[in-house]
């Protein structure tokens, strides 16, 4: 007996169904396999190859070198498969290394040490004045989601003070690895730092407002650079403090004022002190309580032309890998129409290196220059 024309349908819309199904489940595995090679994977009891290499090819930077604290591998910057978790960084004479969202077992720990020590050695043997034998020192962090926060010294000793440098040894600053998740010098701002000492060095810039000055590494380098003035505002006494040190390290302590306040409470204090030739404006992207960048950047920018010099810069950061350059440029357009121009987004260190430059720091570069001098030229 020929089939129904009701079972032909019925049987076509099972087999229509059921291929459905199959590439459904093909699609979810495909998804699941997807989300396993974007995560960080789980630790590699031998160590991550890149990781390797880059500890391998380290050579420790001499006393005459630009800078002795540096990082050394930026897994970060998606640059290295599997190796998206983890970083290396350098503030001499300690290493330290930190995992995002991925507990190292001990072997893999184990392996990263032996290579520091074998590059230790090299560097030695290479050395012409290999003299004064040097003391391998490891601080292990390991911090972020799912993870169990941890901070510890795996070998070596922590000199105290622990001061690292940056041009050529004269810009001196106070180092913590063992305290907190901030150490004291955010190594991917070293290009800020070098354009604004390069900037009063050249007396383009004298007077300088350093917002969410942190531990003042910005005033350290302006004030080393020529600057005649530099306010520093922060919440944190605490940071404000070790930035203190920082000035007393350098001998720069006279030319530099520190207050801890709340920067949103303070414009008048802030317009009486200027105006200023170069307000620098680097703040956290996420503080509960203190600032968002998404709702108060823009509180910020409104401010700047009222406490700038003409011609004078703003130096703007955004740590929010969520948040693109596009969000600044915006924000600047917005809060202050045609005044402040747009220079440039000065590089991030070649350490730094990123697949995904617009999820890594930016800092960008603008200049006030007054509607009637635009005017004027545009005539």
């Amino acid at each position: 007996d020929e089939p129904s024309v009701n079972s032909t349908i019925e049987h076509q819309s099972s087999l229509h169904y059921r291929a459905a199904e199959h590439n459904s489940i093909h699609m979810r595995l495909l998804l699941l396999l997807l989300s396993f090679l974007l995560q960080p994977q789980s630790s590699n009891s031998l160590g991550h190859p890149a990781l390797l290499d880059s500890i391998k090819s380290f050579h420790q930077p001499p006393s005459s070198s630009v800078a002795d604290a540096c990082r050394i591998f930026h897994g970060r910057g998606g640059l290295h498969p599997g190796a998206d978790h983890l970083t290396l960084d350098y503030y001499a004479p300690v290493f330290l290394l930190t995992s995002f969202g991925v507990e190292l077992e001990e072997k893999e720990l184990d392996s990263y040490c032996s290579a520091l020590c074998e590059t230790l050695d090299a560097n030695e043997e290479e050395d012409d004045d290999n003299s004064q034998q040097h003391e391998l020192t490891i601080v292990y962090q390991c911090r972020g989601a799912n993870t169990t926060a941890e901070t510890r010294l795996l070998c070596g000793t922590i000199p105290d003070p622990h001061i690292v440098t940056e041009n050529n040894g004269q810009d001196q600053y106070l180092a913590h690895l063992l305290r907190g998740q901030n150490h004291g010098l955010f190594l991917d701002m070293s290009n800020g730092r070098t354009w604004l000492r390069n900037k009063c060095q050249t007396k383009d810039v004298s007077s300088v407002l350093n917002l969410f000055s942190y531990t003042c590494a910005f005033s350290v380098a302006a004030l080393n650079g020529g600057a005649d003035k530099v306010v520093n505002i922060d919440m944190s006494r605490g940071a404000l403090k070790v930035g203190q040190r920082n000035h007393e390290l350098n001998g720069i302590s006279s030319k530099a004022s520190f207050l801890s306040h709340d920067i949103f409470k303070t414009w008048g204090k802030m317009k009486r002190a200027g105006p200023f030739d170069c307000i620098v404006v680097d703040p956290p992207s996420y503080q509960k309580g203190s600032f968002v960048a998404k709702k108060d950047y823009g509180k910020v920018i409104r401010r700047l032309p009222s406490l700038l010099n003409e011609d004078g810069y703003a130096l703007l950061c955004l740590n929010a890998p969520e948040m693109n350059s596009e969000f600044l440029l915006d924000k600047v357009k917005e809060e202050c129409g045609t005044e402040m121009v747009f220079i440039e987004r000065l590089e991030n260190p070649a350490t730094f290196e990123s697949a995904f430059p617009e999820r890594a720091l930016k800092v960008l570069l603008f200049q006030y220059q007054p509607s009637d001098d635009v005017s004027s030229v545009a005539t």
